[in-house]
């Protein structure tokens, strides 16, 4: 049964007493099973063996949307096995909440992130934005951010959305104004997204399966109407699945998420993260400061004189607090 090529382009459907060993791509998970991608454009629903696991990673879900598998079946069959995870290029991890000790894999194999954001209807705090940039970091793919309802800010409203597209272009992160309303900013979009797999996230009711069927209509997304009341999106998007796009590429769409609790990184290592204290940590008195009460501590020296935007070091000391309570 192990005896085909580990080079992911080389493997061929394989037959081995009348079971078809097969290399596919996962394009859905439910958690139990998981709808898998394979030959030209067939699809069909697996689940994996009892006890299967990848490399010692600890989490709920051994296998993601966006991996490259082996499976078998036989032909009489309708549904596979899972017997393998190939290599993955990079994935993303989260908690599901702060304190948790569980993880689960977003996505793997994966060549960029966005990030979908509000400012009102619902707002995206910016300590949801900076956890989700600081995963993206650690796990080294390129993020982008999308403020949607670019089309109902008022004064106020538009004046915040400058503020945030300030401070996150000054520090390296692309960031897009789109209306997917009237459609402003949509072919943007497209040309970015063309020909990559990309995932998109963020809080319930900011508009990631309308911006869905906007870039492919053929998709037909369920979506609703914010709470008037809580003024907070409403759950719709039940699963991560990977959708093919009709001007190249896929887009990998995740259900909205209230918190997003950073995985598997150390103390010390969680300004390695945040590319702007990375850059002024190497001008403090001590090689192992954390930026917190240390002296002559060059960060905060930087928060102090604006060099570091006072909300983004509040996000980081938010994450520190977050790990030392962890290890009490």
């Amino acid at each position: 049964m192990k005896n085909y090529c580990r080079d992911v382009a080389c493997i061929v459907p394989t037959v081995f007493n009348n079971i078809l060993l097969q290399k596919g791509l996962v394009i859905k998970s439910t958690g139990s099973r998981y709808r898998v991608l394979y030959g030209e454009g067939k699809i069909i629903d697996c689940t994996i063996k009892g006890k299967f696991r990848v490399r010692e990673l600890r989490t709920t879900n051994p296998v993601a949307v966006g991996d490259n598998i082996i499976f078998e079946f036989e032909k009489s069959n309708t549904s596979g096995i899972i017997t393998e995870v190939l290599d993955r290029k990079n994935y993303i991890l989260r908690r599901s909440s702060n304190l948790s000790k569980e993880a689960q894999i977003i996505a793997a194999n994966i060549d960029q992130v966005f990030l979908m954001i509000t400012i009102i209807y619902p707002e995206t705090p910016v300590e949801f934005i900076d956890r989700f940039l600081v995963t993206a970091e650690a796990y080294r793919v390129p993020a982008f951010i999308i403020i949607n309802k670019t089309d109902i800010y008022g004064d106020e409203e538009t004046s915040r959305m400058t503020n945030l597209i300030s401070m996150y272009s000054k520090i390296g992160y692309g960031c897009f104004r789109l209306s997917v309303k009237n459609g402003s900013g949509i072919d943007t979009l497209k040309e970015k997204m063309k020909d990559r797999i990309s995932l998109i996230s963020g809080n319930s009711g900011v508009g990631k399966s309308t911006f869905l069927n906007l870039l492919n209509p053929s998709l037909r997304l369920k979506t609703e109407e914010i709470s008037d009341y809580h003024k907070q999106g409403k759950h719709v998007t039940t699963f991560p699945e990977m959708h093919q796009m009709p001007f190249g590429g896929f887009i990998i769409d995740t259900p909205g998420i209230k918190g997003f609790g950073v995985v598997d990184l150390e103390r010390n290592e969680i300004y390695h993260f945040f590319p702007e204290i990375f850059r002024i940590s190497k001008d403090c008195r001590f090689y192992n400061c954390l930026h917190v009460d240390e002296p002559d501590c060059a960060v905060r020296a930087a928060v102090e004189s604006l060099q570091i935007d006072p909300l983004r070091y509040r996000s980081y000391i938010n994450i520190i607090e977050d790990e030392n309570r962890k290890y009490r």
